[in-house]
């Protein structure tokens, strides 16, 4: 590292040397057009007597010019028409240039592309995505227009993550222009009094047409894209509605609320419950089950809280009926009867796409203006040897049960596995949590992930790492899963198994294959920025298109949805994904907001971070809770937040401060400066701050500031 520094260093200040040997020795009055005018005739003489020569020398002069971004390009332009003429001029400055372009991209991107996009990765992170897909075309555009200096171009790109080689053939080719005509001026050098004559205003907004060209036709190709893909169907004189949703959870709930609170005839399809999966299958009777199996928990915690001991009896299945209760509670807030209020048309059934205008469901077709799927997933059930012999349970149908299995085995580590392993353990079931990786909770950081692996084997979870299931074998009553670990075939016997090796999106059966919309690797619906699919008028939003598999992320990207959907020929609005929140409701909770640092450091993100230890806090040890941290990356030297993980007792609860400072750009100076009630769990967050601004104190400031109170004791 420090051997790659000394060179940058040595071969910086070579640079510099060389352009200050151009300025100190006046060289830069060499290219001047006067100069040029007044030695015309001597160039073309020994032109004439070395022709090759005459071409190397000029080439490599032009090369060096351009690579170290001297004034003097377009005199040496000039001259290179008036040698040579309009054909070896055209092709000698064309070469020439590109090359030079090239070797000054090289030497920005060598000396400084790492620095610059470690520095600023939180805020390049779009605009490499954007020049991994379209650099080529933003690089035209620029090239094009002369208004735009080229050596500021050479430079910058060094530092973006456009591939050489597509640098090279675009600025030679989006040069080409700009070098016909500067050529061509060369070889009516006697006329040119002036640079002006060469860049008339006329030329340069001609340029600057031929510049905003590309836009132009990308967007007439995109409408004509559109125009083929739509023209294989008759578009309705009348439609019946602004806007038809397909699915009624999270997504389509608040896609079809929006639309009916300004004013435009929507429609909501349902093929089963109002709600979906998160309140009929998931978030809402996952987090009952929690808080009934916690309150378990704190009764075999009983001398902790000053008491001999705790019993409490209970019937598995009544905790069951419980959650039931506990979702007909919710189910109001999600209710036909609440959006029909609202102005919505709900209806119940299997949604078909016939058309980007029409849907079909229970033999009516609806003619619409717009579509939104909101269809969400379903758990992925894998491909396992002898599953299908057996009655498994997935997050949709373990609510069915009513007996509390013995032996339970859950396959797979994530948060839905975490949470319902530990849920059912608590309630007295023996758990065996299965995991094919190294660890469980695989995208938190494993300081998290290990708080929450150590509270599973207190309470007597079996955690098997690194066992990677094979297949099912049923011997009679009894079932055993078979996995590899290590190379050794391992058989664990269970009597439930539940399957939680995440999810998969629900795009079969409802016309998306038959209509030609389009998936992408991992088969969720391929949408562009602003939610859309490969039809302009069809958007979706929610688990189906597999950003972020979240109920709040889905109620967040409807808006813009159908935002878009309804008002998206005055304007669109590109989805924000800054600052995404999510919780693993295990004991204790994990909650995030950005990146942590695992994500900084495969990203080579640079970053500073505090680790604030709630065993410290005084809420948490009044609560018996003392346990966890709360950890805050920032940008180096600056109080800016990259991200921050909480694992504690309301961690979910305690971040949202984060979430809010992330949002709208609030560092951690500020929220130390913020009044936190006592006692309270937040008091952590401030406690946080409080740690990073200890680090970053002014020392030597102190320091003679310990002088005056001495002096002041005197």
């Amino acid at each position: 590292m420090k051997k790659k520094l000394g060179f940058k260093i040595v071969l910086l200040l070579f640079i510099a040397g060389l352009i200050s040997i151009f300025f100190i020795f006046n060289l830069d009055g060499y290219f001047s057009l006067a100069n040029l005018k007044n030695e015309l005739d001597a160039f073309k003489e020994y032109y004439g007597q070395h022709k090759v020569m005459t071409m190397a020398i000029y080439m490599t002069i032009y090369i060096l010019v351009t690579a170290l971004s001297l004034p003097g390009a377009a005199i040496m332009t000039l001259a290179g028409g008036a040698l040579f003429g309009l054909f070896y001029g055209v092709l000698l400055v064309s070469f020439a240039s590109t090359i030079g372009a090239t070797l000054a991209f090289l030497v920005s991107r060598y000396m400084f592309k790492d620095w610059v996009q470690h520095k600023f990765s939180s805020k390049l992170s779009a605009i490499n995505k954007g020049i991994d897909k379209e650099g080529g075309f933003y690089l035209f555009t620029l090239r094009l227009v002369p208004i735009f200096p080229f050596f500021v171009i050479n430079l910058v790109m060094g530092v973006t993550t456009i591939r050489t080689f597509v640098f090279y053939i675009v600025s030679q080719v989006g040069m080409l222009p700009g070098t016909i005509v500067f050529i061509n001026a060369g070889t009516q050098l006697a006329k040119i009094e002036t640079a002006s004559q060469i860049l008339s205003l006329n030329i340069i907004l001609s340029f600057a047409l031929l510049g905003i060209f590309p836009i132009i036709a990308k967007r007439f190709t995109a409408i004509v894209r559109q125009q083929k893909v739509f023209s294989k169907f008759s578009k309705p004189k009348v439609y019946d509605y602004n806007l038809v949703v397909i699915g009624a959870g999270s997504a389509g709930l608040v896609a079809s609320y929006i639309a009916a609170a300004v004013k435009a005839k929507v429609a909501l399809i349902e093929e089963h419950k109002m709600g979906g999966d998160c309140l009929n299958t998931g978030c809402v009777p996952s987090k009952a089950l929690i808080a009934s199996a916690r309150l378990l928990s704190y009764t075999k915690r009983a001398k902790e809280f000053g008491f001999d001991r705790v019993d409490v009896n209970f019937n598995f299945a009544t905790v069951m009926e419980r959650i039931q209760s506990i979702i007909k509670k919710v189910e109001p807030h999600d209710s036909v009867e609440r959006y029909t209020r609202l102005g919505v048309d709900c209806i119940q059934g299997r949604a078909k796409i016939i058309s980007p205008f029409e849907v079909t469901v229970n033999d009516r077709i609806l003619t619409t203006k717009n579509i939104i799927v909101a269809t969400g997933a379903k758990p992925m059930v894998p491909d396992l040897p002898g599953l299908d012999q057996i009655k498994y349970l997935t997050s949709d149908n373990i609510w069915d049960i009513r007996i509390l299995p013995k032996t339970f085995l859950v396959l797979g580590a994530g948060p839905i596995g975490c949470e319902l392993a530990q849920g059912f353990s608590r309630l007295g079931s023996k758990v065996i949590l299965v995991q094919r990786g190294s660890r469980i909770m695989k995208k938190e950081d494993p300081d998290a992930a290990q708080i929450v692996l150590d509270r599973f084997q207190a309470e007597g979870i079996q955690v098997l790492l690194n066992h990677s299931a094979k297949a099912i074998d049923v011997f009679g009553e009894e079932k055993q899963l078979v996995c590899d670990h290590d190379g050794k075939q391992i058989r664990i016997p269970f009597d439930e198994i539940l399957i939680a090796l995440g999810r998969t999106p629900n795009v079969k059966g409802f016309g998306l294959e038959e209509l030609g919309i389009e998936l992408n690797k991992s088969k969720h619906i391929e949408t562009n920025e602003f939610l859309q699919t490969n039809f302009s008028n069809i958007y979706c939003s929610g688990d189906v298109h597999g950003r972020y598999l979240f109920t709040h992320t889905a109620a967040h990207e409807s808006w813009y949805s159908a935002v878009n959907a309804l008002f998206g020929r005055f304007k669109k609005f590109i989805v924000d994904y800054n600052t995404i929140p999510w919780a693993t409701y295990t004991d204790p909770e994990v909650a995030r907001v950005g990146i942590n640092e695992t994500e900084a450091k495969l990203a080579h993100i640079d970053y500073e971070m505090v680790k604030y230890g709630i065993d410290d806090l005084d809420r948490a040890i009044a609560d018996s809770e003392n346990h966890g941290f709360v950890k805050v990356l920032t940008v180096p030297g600056k109080d800016k937040i990259l991200g921050v993980t909480i694992v504690g007792n309301h961690a979910a609860d305690v971040i949202s401060e984060f979430v809010l400072a992330m949002k709208h750009g609030i560092g951690l100076n500020k929220i130390l400066g913020t009044i936190h009630i006592y006692p309270t769990m937040a008091e952590a967050n401030k406690y946080a701050a409080g740690l990073w601004k200890k680090n970053h104190a002014p020392q030597k400031l102190l320091a003679w500031i310990k002088k005056y109170h001495a002096w002041m004791r005197k």
